[in-house]
Order: C-alpha cells, then structure tokens, then sequence
C-alpha cells in the first residue's frame, strides 16, 4: 500500500512587505489517501501553490503537523526531508522546469544522480521514462528543439523516474495548447490508474474534472471538498 499525505491545523505565515503578515494557509486540514487523484482549485493567492510547497515539502508550515505515511515530516531535519522529497515526490509544473544545457534523456536522469544511482543505470531509466510518455526518439534533443508538450512530457518522466508515491503537479497544463493538455493529462491519468497518488494544482474547470476529487481554497483556507465519483483505487490496486 502506497502512503498516504495528511495535514493537521496547517498554518503558512510570512512577513509582508509593508511589515504585515501574510497569512497563505490558515488552519489545512486535509488527508489524501493513497491512489488517489485529487485536483486543488481556487482564485489566484487563495494558498494553493502554498500547500502545494506544503504537500511536497519544499517548505515547511508555521504550525500544525505533516504527515506521509505516518511520518511526522514537519519537525524532520532538513536533510532527512530532502532524502523524502526526492524518493517520494515527483513534481511536474507549469514552467516545465528543465534545463536548458541538459538533454531530455539528462533532464530525466537529474534525480537519480541524486539518488546516487549509476551512471548506466540512470540512462536505461532515463529511456524507459521517455518511452513510457511517448518521447523515446527524443531522448538527445535540448529543451529548444522540443514542443511545449514535449518539454511537459520530459517534465512528467522525471517526475516519476523514482517511481514515486506522489505526483504533485502544480498548473502542469498551464501553459500549454488544447492537444498537449490532453496529452499531458492522458499520461496523468494513467499514472493514477496504475497506483499513482496524484495531486493536481489547475484553475481550468474542465482539468479539475478530470479528477476524482476537488478541493476549492478559499483565503488559505479549504473552502469545499467535493468527491465527484468513486476511487479508481477501488478498482485496481495501488502499486
């Protein structure tokens, strides 16, 4: 059984420019169970990039507990919650995030030099992951001489290239036309079917639909939480 997220009384407070404070997340509570696909909507600075950076753990909450599989994350040490983020959470956004020296087949590998895995290795990963998202006659291409979808799509093999538990996508089809969202979405969907937790970050109604759960934010807070239909982890099993 993958592990599953849960936040308790999560806060996300920081200093404003004018000496105030910003209060991002006021009092989350929120658990996404394992295989799940959930989709985190709301007005732009209604906090859901902030919880998003919460979920992954790419910062840390003012107050209240994080949990991944029972793990008290909020209170690790640094470094223990970088080894977590790096074997447990892939992340896809919408700026693609890739760099622009390194070839698609390099971009994949990045978190595997990470993890310490050799070089042969990362690169027969790195082909498979490319493979599995439609893009293994691209593997030496740069990210200039790819599409936005393509770059997106190099963006999701590296994401799950650890397999990991979670797939935290964050605007994945922002910035892309209506054939590559569909595409990038295709491939999200299937990682949710065969075991993936998926958390989704989208202001498109139509996007959000395409989840089975949807949590409205609202100034910090979650406004709604609406389950659309049953989990696809009812029907097959997580990974």
């Amino acid at each position: 059984m993958r592990p599953a997220i849960s936040l308790e009384g999560i806060t996300r407070h920081h200093p404003g420019h004018d000496g105030s404070v910003v209060r991002a997340l006021n009092g989350i509570d929120l658990t996404v169970p394992s295989g799940e696909f959930l989709a985190i909507v709301g007005p732009s600075g209604a906090g859901k990039s902030s919880l998003l950076n919460i979920l992954g753990c790419l910062d840390r909450p003012t107050s209240g507990e994080l949990r991944i599989n029972d793990r008290l994350v909020s209170t690790m040490p640094s470094a223990t919650v970088a080894d977590i983020r790096n074997a447990e959470i892939g992340f896809v956004f919408q700026s693609f995030n890739l760099i622009p020296a390194l070839t698609a087949s390099g971009n994949v590998e990045l978190p595997m030099v990470y993890a310490g895995v050799g070089r042969r290795e990362r690169r027969a990963r790195a082909g498979e992951a490319l493979d599995r998202v439609g893009l293994a006659a691209y593997t030496e291409r740069h990210p200039n001489q790819l599409s936005g979808g393509q770059q997106q799509r190099v963006a999701v093999a590296r994401a799950i290239i650890n397999d990991p538990a979670f797939i935290l996508a964050d605007e994945p089809t922002g910035n892309l036309d209506s054939e590559s969202t569909e595409d990038v979405l295709g491939i999200i969907e299937e990682l949710h079917r065969t075991g993936s937790t998926v958390v989704l970050i989208t202001h498109e109604d139509d996007v959000a639909a395409r989840a089975e759960r949807i949590v409205t934010m609202q100034d910090g807070r979650i406004a709604s939480d609406e389950r659309r239909h049953p989990a696809l982890t009812e029907q097959v099993g997580t990974r």
